[in-house]
């Protein structure tokens, strides 16, 4: 299936499913288990991943897929279409009963995201888009609604939104250098870059080195079809197709227009990683 439209209308089907059975688990009782790096897995993670995992299989039997609950074997290196699968972002709010976490598939072609499919489980909606052409919003009825990014291209009155778990002191100073009074913090990548998807914040970043290639994929597909930008701290692209899984310079996700005022105003900040 070498549409990317049609590769997204998949995506976003197995993630509204995945969605839907990982929500049946919220706030019951969870076995949840450490994994390497001292994670969280729950038997939600693990469900969900099973189920995308079988209806991406089927979908797209030559495609690679790299999960976050699979070991990585080394098989997406070298494949022209890899599928970048995080079956829970946000496990931790979603241990702790909260409302930030999603379930997040993307479609990487050539090292870039293409598209990118992400379902908060909750409010029953599904973010869908294909990178450098269109974004949306679907309800749980079906109907989409186009998603654009805001227009602001420098301060005042950017608005960010940064993490809520991992947020370090460095933030406040970039805050004060941006000139940013209106902070949000959301667990999830995914719902982050959501955020700025649908114009409801201008900037997300994110100065550390934690975040791996499946929590960016799908949000920077999406972010990039409601024209956002994305790329690490130093305004360089991030890196799918290579051995590494993390994203060792962090993360900055803007409406676009933000883009070049903010990476110059970093630099100062971001010569060293938290």
């Amino acid at each position: 299936m070498s549409d990317p439209a049609a590769a997204l209308d998949v995506a976003a089907r197995i993630a509204r499913e995945a969605a839907e059975l990982v929500r049946g688990y919220h706030r019951k009782p969870l076995r949840v288990d450490s994994k390497a790096g001292n994670e969280p897995v729950t038997e939600a993670d693990r469900a969900a991943n099973d189920l995308i995992v079988k209806r991406l299989g089927a979908a797209f039997p030559d495609d690679v897929i790299l999960s976050e609950e699979i070991p990585d074997n080394g098989a997406r290196l070298g494949s022209r279409r890899v599928w970048m699968v995080d079956p829970i972002d946000g496990t931790s709010d979603f241990i702790q009963g909260d409302v930030g976490f999603v379930v997040m598939i993307g479609l990487c072609v050539d090292g870039r995201p293409l598209a990118g499919a992400v379902a908060h489980p909750l409010s029953a909606k599904v973010y869908g888009g294909v990178a450098g052409g269109f974004a949306w919003e679907e309800e749980a009825s079906g109907t989409r609604t186009p998603l654009h990014t805001s227009t602001i291209q420098r301060a005042p009155g950017i608005r960010l939104v940064a993490s809520k778990t991992h947020r370090t002191g460095r933030i406040d100073r970039i805050k004060q250098a941006l000139q940013i009074q209106d902070e949000i913090n959301v667990g999830s990548v995914g719902l982050k870059i959501g955020l700025v998807s649908r114009a409801e914040r201008d900037l997300y970043v994110y100065t550390g080195g934690r975040t791996k290639i499946w929590d960016t994929c799908a949000p920077e597909a999406i972010l990039r079809g409601a024209g956002g930008v994305m790329t690490d701290v130093d305004g360089v692209p991030l890196t799918y197709d290579q051995p590494d899984l993390y994203n060792r310079r962090g993360i900055v996700a803007s409406n676009g227009p933000l883009h070049p005022y903010v990476i110059e105003t970093l630099a100062p900040f971001v010569r060293t990683t938290d």
